[in-house]
């Protein structure tokens, strides 16, 4: 863990709206009476935080594929660009429905993002169509991530540690059997989905719907995806409002032999929101989260510093988000 407990600074949230969002984080489809009453309030009071949350803070609560379920591609990728060029490189990319964590870095010459393709079709159209045939694109490097450490379910805000084990399992939402074998998204699901993935919250009557479906199927068949890993709830929001404005993406190397210890050791840093091990000049892919640069460089001279095993420590600063898993076209 980092030397000193996570812990909230800020001006504009308190600990209950702390609380709300590692609730929602926990179970993002959660009725608010559950969440009040898993936290001692009134469910007027969720829903007045809630409300002010996605006006100020950026909270939006949607659904996600998971492609280590899935057993689908995960990549990371770098490109390096022509001045004035990346932001609308990363505009046009933020676009797509299968790309995530977006952001301009290195004064604004680079991009760096995360892509789920749907089929072996997907990748090939962007990594070996679209993005080489970029204008202003002068180099890209490609990190298919092989296995992950930290990340995807496991949220950043549970290191806040507000939420104790109790409240933790009763947030817990019901999920139905898992199938044997690995998770599966059938057809029919999509436009269960297709829902979802723009508000998670999305209630019953609106997945019926949607889907031609009973309700009691709508709520079996979500059940059950959720049981099975193959989708999760999960929840955007501006970390500055928690008083963590600076994050940056760590490009590690380290010897084969401890590629997986590493691993492990920054999934139980407090600064780590994201780990994977990748495949690419660099095998693993660290994102963190800190409250300046300052203590980004106390990070990287002090925990990450005394792991054993590293060879080589790259570090690309955020200078702006364009995408986490939603995109909102910019006003004009």
């Amino acid at each position: 863990m980092g030397e000193a407990p996570l812990r909230m600074e800020s001006d504009t949230v308190d600990e209950l709206d702390l609380s709300l969002l590692n609730a929602l984080e926990v179970n993002g489809r959660a009725s608010f009476s559950r969440i009040g009453a898993v936290l001692g309030v009134s469910d007027q009071t969720v829903a007045r935080r809630y409300r002010r949350l996605r006006a100020e803070g950026g909270l939006r609560v949607v659904a996600v594929r998971d492609p280590a379920a899935l057993g689908q591609d995960h990549w990371t990728l770098r490109l390096r660009c022509v001045p004035d060029s990346a932001a609308a490189i990363a505009d046009a990319l933020a676009k797509r429905p299968d790309t995530n964590w977006i952001g301009l870095a290195a004064g604004g010459t680079e991009i760096i993002f995360g892509t789920r393709p749907r089929s072996p079709g997907d990748r090939d159209d962007l990594l070996l169509g679209k993005l080489p045939r970029t204008p202003h694109v002068l180099e890209i490097h490609a990190h298919q991530v092989l296995h992950r450490f930290y990340g995807g379910p496991s949220g950043w805000l549970r290191k806040f540690g507000v939420l104790d084990d109790d409240q933790v399992a009763a947030l817990r939402p019901e999920t139905g059997p898992s199938r044997p074998g690995p998770a599966r998204i059938d057809p029919e699901d999509e436009p269960l989905l297709d829902v979802l993935e723009r508000d998670g919250r999305a209630g019953y009557p609106e997945l019926q719907r949607a889907t031609g479906r009973s309700e009691s199927a709508v709520k079996r068949r979500l059940a059950a995806l959720l049981g099975s890993g193959a989708v999760y709830i999960d929840v955007e929001y501006h970390s500055e409002i928690l008083g963590y404005p600076t994050a940056a993406v760590l490009w590690l190397t380290t010897s084969p032999a401890a590629l997986h210890r590493v691993g492990e050791a920054l999934a139980g840093h407090d600064e780590i929101a994201h780990a994977a091990a990748t495949a690419g000049p660099s095998n693993i892919v660290a994102t963190a989260a800190v409250r300046s640069t300052a203590a980004l460089y106390a990070y990287l001279s002090g925990p990450l510093g005394r792991l054993e095993g590293v060879h080589h420590v790259e570090a690309s600063p955020f200078l702006r988000r364009v995408k986490q898993l939603t995109y909102a076209t910019p006003a004009r």
